[in-house]
């Protein structure tokens, strides 16, 4: 009787998925904070603050195998309307996160970046993420983004308004308006390309997030509710992406032989 094979280790899972191509820019949805502290009789609150742990596990993660940019929905256009207490604890956990993750986000050479009406945010969470953003803004390495106070469709009609605003000065003409151009006017232009995006606690949306750029991301629903959603939970993440066929049009017979092509390179 064969023994059943044993699932590898967490580091020996890292060691594989840093041997196969990576996504660029992995975006993650962070679900589930509130039913994890509902299930276990706590404030919500707490869910929030256990998934800042996650926050913090799941970046290092990336950063170690080499994922170029990782963007963060921390906080959409429409959670403003949750109960007041929620949201302000929210703004105490993200200006917390901040101050504690600076001197490691500095050291390690990761970009600070945010997205999304930052100008909404209260002070006191503004000054410290435009510090950090200012100073690790000659960084290298790779690209945090929170997105903050964001929304896909708030980003698509911001992008319209300023194009029309570029037309109205005479800088924009329609022939110009291409994909190309509509990309340089969102908060995400200079980001990679979108190559991924997880949505933890079982849910299967995508709620408002990022819908211009997932056009032709690969999609990852995980049932792990978010302050659960640790590094084996992400490397599984990228193990289930580097399992799919990336055709972009093509048939698989043309990327197989685009992939063959580039190896004899």
């Amino acid at each position: 009787m064969e023994r059943p094979v044993s699932p590898p280790s967490v580091a020996a899972l890292e060691r594989l998925v840093q041997e196969r191509p990576l996504p660029r820019h992995v975006g993650i949805i962070m679900d589930g904070n509130g039913r994890w502290a509902e299930m276990r009789g706590l404030p919500r609150e707490e869910g929030h603050r256990e998934g800042s742990n996650s926050v913090r596990e799941v970046t290092r993660c990336a950063r170690r195998v080499g994922v170029q940019a990782i963007t963060l929905y921390a906080f959409s256009s429409q959670n403003w309307a949750r109960p007041a207490e929620e949201v302000a604890a929210l703004m105490d956990l993200l200006r917390e996160y901040l101050e504690s993750e600076r001197t490691e986000i500095l050291e390690n050479g990761i970009r600070l970046n945010a997205i999304g009406e930052v100008e909404k945010l209260p002070r006191f969470v503004k000054e410290p993420l435009d510090r950090l953003r200012a100073d690790s803004a000659d960084n290298t390495g790779m690209v945090l983004t929170l997105a903050l106070s964001y929304g896909g469709r708030e980003e698509l009609a911001q992008a319209a308004r300023r194009m029309a605003e570029a037309a109205c000065k005479g800088e924009l003409t329609p022939a110009q308006l291409d994909t190309q151009t509509f990309e340089s006017y969102l908060w995400t232009n200079g980001l990679p390309p979108l190559d991924l995006v997880v949505r933890t606690s079982g849910e299967q949306r995508i709620s408002n997030f990022l819908l211009w750029q997932l056009a032709y991301a690969e999609l990852c629903f995980s049932d792990v509710l978010w302050p659960d959603f640790k590094t084996e939970a992400f490397l599984r993440c990228l193990a289930q992406y580097q399992q799919r066929e990336r055709r972009f049009g093509l048939t698989s017979a043309q990327v197989k032989r685009e992939d063959s092509q580039r190896a004899k390179a």
